[in-house]
This record gives C-alpha cells, structure tokens and sequence, in this order.
C-alpha cells in the first residue's frame, strides 16, 4: 500500500495592492456570506474591522475584570495584614484606615490589568503560533511589507473551491493561489 502525496488544501489567497482594494474586498467577502477567513495586512486599516463584520473584543472587559480583582486583592491584603493578622493601633488609627491603602490597591489594579491585557490579547489571537499554512506561501512574506492578503479558509461552510477562486478574483485581487496545508 503507498501513502497519498497528495497534501490537505487550507484554503484560498488573495493579494491585494493598496488598503483600499483589501477594504472594498472585505466587503464583498463578509456579504458573501464567509465566516472563516481573515485579512492581513502590513499596517493597520482603519475600519477593516467593521468591513469584514468582526464583533467587538471581549479583551477591555478582560482588562476591566483583572483591574478590579488586582485592586480587590490589594484591599483584602492589606486589610487582613494590618487589621486581622497583624494589628497594632498606630497613632490613634483605627485598624482599617482605607486612606493608607489606596496607593498598593491602585498599584495592584493596574499590575492585574497590564497581565489581562497582555495574556487575554495572547489568548485571544492564539498566539504563539509557531505554524500556519500561510508561512509556505512565498508572497506571504510581503504582508508584513508592502502587500494585503484575504485568506478562505477550506473549512468554510460556503467554501467552494471555484465559487470561491470567482469571488477573490472579482473583487480585484492582483493573483489568488491555493494554499496546502
């Protein structure tokens, strides 16, 4: 028995020449009806996201709740050290003195924050990525240059591999290339 040769397809590549061209072709992807697919860029585009139908990110609620949980720890750490584990009345004050305490709780909400943006935002673009089907791709090389990318992904529900060729090309795309796994 020999093995296939024959390598798994991911899917379909686009390159475009200017942001306007990838803006416009977003467009006409995400009313296609895709779901699975992505644009990359070389810069950021404003209004990309919206052009291809992208929800808000769950990362500033993210931020907000590690924020509050880091300020939260610092209140209760301090409150259980001086006031439950530790107490000594100092100069007549009382145990929980909330004023004293404002600078180590603020300091630890924004050092909760900094580590919910960082590892959320790692989270949530699933990095590290150390392979992706796209990093074969020769051209690929220029999107962090001067070029912009759509890529369909295969397991698209509306991936059609001719369909899909059709739709990518009539949006102006420069050239569009399978990609193998």
């Amino acid at each position: 028995m020999s093995k296939s040769t024959r390598s798994k397809v991911y899917g379909l590549l686009a390159e475009y020449d200017s942001a306007r061209g990838i803006y416009k072709a977003c467009e006409k992807v995400r009313d296609a009806g895709y779901t699975c697919w992505d644009a990359h860029t070389p810069f950021p585009v404003h209004g990309l996201d919206g052009a291809m139908g992208l929800k808000n990110s769950p990362l500033p609620w993210i931020v907000f709740g590690m924020g509050m949980t880091g300020a939260l720890f610092g209140i209760t750490l301090q409150y259980w050290t001086s006031a439950v584990d530790y107490p000594l009345i100092i100069a007549s004050k009382p145990l929980f003195s909330y004023q004293a305490f404002v600078p180590v709780t603020f300091e630890l909400g924004i050092l909760f924050s900094a580590f919910g943006a960082v590892f959320g935002m790692l989270g949530l673009n699933k990095l590290p990525t150390l392979y992706h089907a796209l990093f074969k791709v020769p051209k690929f090389a220029r999107a962090t240059d001067d070029r912009f990318f759509i890529s369909i992904e295969a397991r698209d529900p509306n991936y059609d591999p001719g369909r899909t060729r059709k739709l990518l090309e009539g949006t102006g795309a420069v050239s569009v290339e399978e990609v193998e796994d």
